[in-house]
Parts: C-alpha cells; sequence; structure tokens
C-alpha cells in the first residue's frame, strides 16, 4: 500500500463506489480533494452556486438510482448546498455532500466560516458525521454511500477538516458497498392478491424509491393482467407509461377532481412505495387520518413508513421493484371492477382536453403540441410554481425516468436537474420548464452549461408574477397585491449573453418554428413563453381567482 494524502484516498473510493461525476463550487477547504479528482477520471462539474451544484447532485441521483455526489465548501456554500438537501431528503433520493471544513485545532473558537454541521445538517438529512482521521476515510464513505441507498433512500453529508484531508495515510481501500433490501414473502404475495379479489373498487398507487424501467415494465405486466387502475403521487407520473388504459392520472398538486373523488370512493388501496402524505391526500383532506374507511395494503422500503399517518391493514418493508415483479408474475385474476377501471382512464382522458387560458399564448396547447412530438425518451425537469400544473395536466410520459421534478415543491430545481441529465444522457432531448421567478433563482447555471456542453432546452413561462403565490394570495386577501410581483431580464437575450440561443414566443403558433430552432442549435437554449397576466393556473385566470377571493371574504 502506497502512502496518499486524504483527498487522493477520497477519490480513489469514489471511483470504487462507481463515481464517474461530480458537481461542485470550488473552496480553499477541500484543496486536497480537488487535487485527488485531477488525475482520477472523474468529472468535476464545476457549477456557480452551491444551490445548483447540490440539486445537479440530487437529479443525478434521481436519474440513475446511485448516490449523486456534490461538493462544497465550509460555512456559506455549506449552507447554499443545504436546498438540494432537502429535495434528496423529501425525494428519497440517494446523495452525499462533501462539505470543507476548518482545522481540527480550530475547532470552537468561531473560526473563519466555522459551522457544526451535525447540528446544522441533523434534522435535514439521514446522517451527517465529521471525518477527523486520514486513514478512517474508507470506511466513513463507505458508511455514507451504504446509508444513502438503504431502505428509504436519502441525502448523507460528511464534513472534511482540511488538515485531516490533506495529511497522509496508509490504509487499504473498501470495496463496493452492497445494500440490503428486505424481499417480499411469498404470503405477503398471496394475501395481497386475497384482499384484492375480495375488493370492488380497488385502486393502486405507485410511487417513491427504488423502481427502474422493469419494474415500470412489471406494474403494467400487473395492471393489464388483473385490469387495475393504477395513480402516481405528485411528480411521479413516468411510473407507468400514460398511454396504457390503467394509468388514471396523478395525485398531486391541482389534481383531477374526478380522481381526488376516486380516492374517496375506493374500498381497497394498495400503496407500493410511495408516502401517503399531505399533498397525496389533498391537505389529508380526502383520507382521514382516523378513520380511513377502507383497506390500505401499504408497501414501503422503509419500516418506519406503513403506519406513519395512516393505519394499514397489512403493512410490508420490503424492496418495490421486487414487489411488484411477484405481483406481475403471481397467477391471480381480475375481479369484477372494469366499469370502475374503464369510467377512471376516461375521466383522465376527459382531464387532458385542453381547457382555453386566454391571450395569444396559450401553455395548454404548447405542452400537448409537445406530448404529440416529442421523443418517447426526452426528459422534462421542472422547479416549483403554476407553470408546472400545464405539464402535470397535458403531457403523456411514456417512458421510466423522464420526469425530473422536485416532490419537495423546491423553486429554482428544474434548470440545474436539467443539467445533470443531459449530461448523463447527452443524446436525448432535455427540457427544462421554469417560470420566470424560477428560472431567476439558478439562472447563473446557465454558464455551466456551455462550459460542460449540456445542450438543454429551457422553456421559460414569463407571467411576470410569482403566480402560485399571487393565485392563494388572490384567494385570502384579494386585490392586495403585495410581494409578488417581479421584474424580469429579456430571457432570450440573457441566454445569448451566456453563449446560447434565445428566442420569445408570442403567439401559440410561433412555437414550433422556435422549438425547431432550439433542437438544431446544438447548445442550450431559451424559449420565452410571454403569457397574458390573467394567465394563473390551469383552471383559472387572475380575474376569476379574485371574485372567489372576494365572495369568500363576505
Amino acid at each position: 500500500m502506497a502512502i496518499r494524502h486524504g483527498g487522493a484516498i477520497l477519490a480513489e473510493q469514489l471511483k470504487i463506489q462507481g463515481v464517474t461525476r461530480v458537481f461542485s463550487v470550488p473552496g480553499e477547504s477541500f484543496l486536497a480533494a480537488l487535487d485527488g479528482l485531477f488525475e482520477s477520471g472523474i468529472q468535476n462539474v464545476v457549477c456557480r452556486q452551491e444551490g445548483g451544484a447540490s440539486m445537479m447532485a440530487e437529479a443525478h441521483g434521481k436519474l440513475t438510482g446511485r448516490p449523486g455526489v456534490a461538493f462544497v465548501t465550509r460555512g456559506p456554500g455549506a449552507t447554499n448546498a443545504s436546498s438540494g438537501l432537502h429535495v434528496a431528503m423529501q425525494d428519497s433520493t440517494p446523495m452525499v455532500l462533501f462539505v470543507g471544513q476548518i482545522a481540527r485545532g480550530h475547532r470552537d473558537r468561531e473560526a473563519f466560516q466555522e459551522v457544526d454541521y451535525r447540528q446544522f445538517f441533523g434534522g435535514l438529512v439521514k446522517w451527517v458525521a465529521e471525518v477527523d482521521q486520514t486513514e478512517r476515510l474508507p470506511e466513513f464513505i463507505s458508511r455514507a454511500f451504504q446509508i444513502a441507498q438503504s431502505g428509504r433512500p436519502g441525502p448523507v453529508v460528511l464534513a472534511l477538516p482540511e488538515d485531516m484531508l490533506s495529511a497522509a495515510a496508509e490504509i487499504a481501500d473498501r470495496p463496493a458497498v452492497q445494500v440490503a433490501r428486505a424481499m417480499p414473502a411469498p404470503d405477503d404475495v398471496a394475501r395481497i392478491e386475497d384482499m384484492l379479489g375480495r375488493a370492488k373498487r380497488p385502486l393502486v398507487i405507485a410511487g417513491g424509491p427504488g423502481w427502474s424501467a422493469q419494474a415500470a415494465s412489471d406494474l403494467e405486466r400487473f395492471a393489464e393482467r388483473l385490469d387495475l387502475p393504477v395513480a402516481v403521487p405528485f411528480r411521479r407520473q413516468d411510473y407507468l407509461n400514460n398511454d396504457s388504459p390503467h394509468y388514471v392520472g396523478d395525485l398531486g398538486v391541482g389534481m383531477n377532481p374526478a380522481l381526488a373523488k376516486r380516492l374517496q370512493d375506493t374500498d381497497l388501496l394498495l400503496v407500493i412505495g410511495a408516502r401517503v402524505g399531505d399533498i397525496l391526500t389533498n391537505g389529508y383532506a380526502l383520507l382521514d387520518p382516523s378513520d380511513l374507511g377502507k383497506t390500505l395494503i401499504h408497501s414501503h422500503p422503509s419500516p418506519d413508513e406503513p403506519g406513519h399517518v395512516y393505519a394499514p391493514d397489512l403493512a410490508l418493508a420490503c424492496d418495490s421493484a421486487a414487489l411488484i415483479a411477484a405481483l406481475a408474475d403471481a397467477e391471480s385474476q381480475a375481479g369484477d371492477w372494469v366499469e370502475w377501471r374503464a369510467q377512471a382512464r376516461a375521466d383522465y382522458e376527459a382531464w387532458q382536453e385542453p381547457k382555453p387560458t386566454p391571450g395569444p399564448v396559450k401553455m395548454e396547447q404548447v405542452v400537448s403540441w409537445l406530448a404529440e412530438h416529442l421523443p418517447q425518451d426526452a426528459i422534462l425537469t421542472n422547479g416549483a410554481g403554476n407553470y408546472a400544473a400545464f405539464v402535470h395536466r397535458y403531457h403523456r410520459f411514456r417512458s421510466y425516468k423522464t420526469q425530473v421534478a422536485p416532490t419537495s415543491g423546491s423553486m429554482g430545481y428544474g434548470f440545474p436537474a436539467s443539467i445533470a441529465a443531459k449530461l448523463e444522457h447527452p443524446d436525448r432531448t432535455v427540457i427544462c420548464f421554469a417560470g420566470d421567478g424560477c428560472f431567476q433563482m439558478t439562472c447563473n447555471e446557465m454558464s455551466t452549461a456551455i462550459q460542460h456542453g449540456a445542450a438543454v432546452i429551457v422553456i421559460v413561462v414569463n407571467n411576470g408574477k410569482y403566480g402560485t403565490i399571487r393565485m392563494h394570495q388572490e384567494k385570502t386577501y384579494p386585490g392586495r397585491v403585495s410581494g409578488t410581483m417581479i421584474a424580469n431580464p429579456d430571457f432570450a437575450a440573457l441566454a445569448r449573453a451566456y453563449g446560447g440561443t434565445g428566442q420569445t414566443v408570442t403567439r401559440t403558433e410561433d412555437f414550433a418554428a422556435a422549438f425547431a430552432v432550439a433542437q438544431n442549435a446544438g447548445v442550450l437554449s431559451v424559449i420565452e413563453v410571454q403569457l397574458d397576466d390573467e394567465v394563473l393556473s390551469t383552471g383559472m385566470t387572475l380575474s376569476e381567482t379574485r371574485a372567489m377571493g372576494e365572495q369568500h371574504s363576505k
């Protein structure tokens, strides 16, 4: 064994764990790690702000199922990066964040940029630790990757004191981690089949971590064999081909009212991998935690999740992909629910019929056009805002891992996520939808996209306001506009300033030509879509929302 400094040990351990790309904003606190990466063969994607770097790492983990990795410096670097950690935690995404730290001998003096990371990140991530001994780096890194991927996946933080990282040690590397996965027992599968057989109005909800393209295919086989309706949670719409007659919609923000009613009316819920939380239940209003009134079968990789809010009749802690494969291969027969499933699908298709919005640019038509013309493997990303509801309602996701969006509702996420997606899949079309407010939170990462050749297409939906907050403001305090209007740059010109292409669309009929230009550009492209001021959501205008608020306030 050769003597190596901590940065070299770290880089070699990352290679062993299968890491091929990391995202970073450099800092003097982890110079040895940067040196270790120099000859490692691991791509170091240098970003413009730590929030963007951590969101790229999270998106990488979401796309690949393997931990996304980011490096940030101490103090402000770490605090900036916390936004991506929150996404990873709520979205159950495997991720490892390495944070530079002050020298060990300077602790507890409030040294330059000193932060107690165990205290700061303690409630935000699955595990946080500080590596005090260079020779223990393989041990800590191995444990970090194991925790990030086990049970319910999530983010892990390792703090690296700069003197520990630059010190040398002679230590053996650890092998790639083997993540334990609980398999469903044959009796569990048989019991699920028996309970389904007694149902009259079953509904499957499939989501959460640990899925794969094979699992999505198995879900479709299972649904077809038993003629089951399948819904998905918020921003998990790519878990089942939306063209399937068994796909009935998403239980997310602004969900189809007919699907919401169906969730209430079902007599058996089979939840595979998803958390049954406030978004899925519309703030716990659709399902009463104290009196569910229906049979609940809840399977999740983490034993802590079933029963967390709703008491299940059957609780399983097992790998979701393994369970759905076993259910797909079982031999039970469909029950008497053909009409129930068919009507659920009809409700979904009716919900997809475009509802006209005011103004010369109609987002419902833009998204519907994309749904018809995009390749089936095109990846769509977005952050948070009412603009995203047009994507949720009108686009059809036909392949697994074509939707990359934060279930945590984090603004600014879509653009960094699209860069990570394009770097991982350079031959696929990658589109980022972003509101004008959402895009401006991370639009500085256009420089990152240009530098690293991520030729993403960004569709900036510009209505000159924080639309979601304005909607709630008008409902609650109608006509009292405060803090929700924003000034915007010329987004197309800004993209050109960074070295990309930029276009502005003011009429729906001009969008297709603008998109063709963006597709052929071979470089970062921004299409700014200018909406009428009245456009607020897929179902309500600004005036209608204000009138509703005024009526409620009387």
